[in-house]
């Protein structure tokens, strides 16, 4: 996908993925994932998108109450899976609706990283049509820290993601001032 990253460890099976178009790689032939070919060269970070690990990820494509994208194999080194991505990079509901992700590998990312102390609290979704996003969420029978905000009509969706840290809670991205 052309892209660089980096990990960070946010539990045994959790962890954040900073991730951007890699200038020194060459462009895929497709619409880069997580929507990154629609950002500036100066655009400021943000928590775009969130992944939702599935050991079965045809038939929870199937059993989505909204689409997700197609499932795309991939691989990383060591690493490989299955995603579902769409076919133009954009993001579902503007990145509150999950990619799903089925590793075909043993060894998972988390695990390998180095435990900072950091774990992940909660994940708030925020958006205009809450009820619509609570049933997607059903019907894929995901289970962890996640709920659904709703938001005025107007406001872009968006995500929030509390973060355990040595010194306490921390908010992803962090609250603006004068917001």
């Amino acid at each position: 996908m052309g892209t660089h990253n980096l990990l960070v460890r946010l539990g045994d099976t959790v962890y954040l993925e900073v991730i951007a178009p890699n200038p020194a790689a060459p462009a895929p032939s497709r619409p880069r994932w997580f929507a990154l070919d629609t950002l500036g060269p100066n655009a400021a970070p943000s928590l775009a998108a969130w992944v939702a690990r599935t050991s079965d990820i045809h038939a929870a494509a199937s059993a989505s109450a909204e689409p997700l994208g197609n499932i795309e194999p991939m691989a990383r080194g060591t690493l490989s899976w299955l995603i579902t991505i769409t076919p133009d990079g954009s993001l579902p509901f503007d990145g509150v609706a999950p990619a799903l992700i089925e590793w075909q590998t043993e060894a998972r990312p988390a695990v390998k990283l180095k435990d900072l102390g950091l774990s992940l609290a909660s994940l708030e979704l925020f958006h205009p049509e809450p009820a619509r996003i609570s049933r997607l969420l059903v019907s894929l029978g995901l289970e962890g820290p996640v709920s659904v905000v709703p938001t005025d009509s107007g406001l872009p969706p968006r995500l929030v993601a509390h973060i355990d840290t040595p010194l306490g809670v921390r908010l992803l991205p962090a609250p603006q001032l004068g917001r």
